[in-house]
């Protein structure tokens, strides 16, 4: 329903306001026309007190060490009030160049969270990038893929395997050849020896003739 808040200060020299909240709180602004400057404001928040006569407004801003605070705007020649103690907070207040002043403290009361803005909607869109990234991560799986192709060379180089497998047929087959054939001239050689075992025998016979 509340998108932010707009806080108006009144001023008899609002160029020379406009100058300290730009030049030396260092707000965030825009020009929406004729130096007409709207700054921007931190987070911020708004309680409501009670009071017995006419209600009224004010601003405060916070900070987180109001010494610190005092400190820096002296150095820029920005008068401050006393610290006061004020329970809730560390309280001073600033001399604005246009006569005003404002309230500055360091709170000590619990804070309430900030409410969230227009820009809270972007969130989810940056949580959508390493969606991005998920095509990158099948490259690794096709080049493994690619890995396996060196092992179907492995199956061709097994072939000169089965070469040497087929020439030792031959060469198992020349020693068995030439032993059979040597066992041949065995056989001829017994059978010349068998003629020769029966001369004899005719040569007693014919002299078994001669002697009767």
């Amino acid at each position: 329903m509340i998108s932010g808040a707009h806080v108006i200060l009144y001023s008899k020299n609002p160029e020379a306001d406009r100058g300290f909240l730009r030049d030396i709180l260092r707000f965030t602004h825009v020009d929406v026309g004729g130096g007409w400057l709207i700054f921007g404001l931190p987070p911020a928040e708004v309680a409501v007190h009670p009071t017995d006569g006419a209600g009224s407004h004010e601003l405060y801003l916070m900070c987180d060490d109001v010494e610190q605070f005092r400190a820096e705007l002296e150095r820029h020649g920005v008068a401050t009030g006393p610290i006061q103690n004020a329970g809730w907070g560390l309280l001073t207040d600033v001399a604005l160049p246009g006569g005003g002043k404002l309230g500055v403290y360091q709170p000590r009361h619990a804070r309430p969270e900030p409410m969230g803005g227009a820009a809270s909607p972007a969130k989810p869109a940056a949580a959508n990038k390493p969606a991005a990234n998920k095509p990158a991560a099948n490259k690794p799986a096709a080049k493994s893929a690619a890995a396996k192709k060196p092992a179907a060379k492995s199956a061709a180089a097994k072939k000169p395997a089965a070469k040497s497998a087929a020439a030792k047929k031959p060469a198992a087959k020349k020693p068995a050849a030439k032993s059979a054939a040597a066992k041949r001239p065995m056989a001829k050689k017994t059978a010349a020896k068998q003629p020769a075992a029966n001369k004899p025998a005719a040569k007693s016979a014919a002299a078994k003739k001669r002697r009767s």
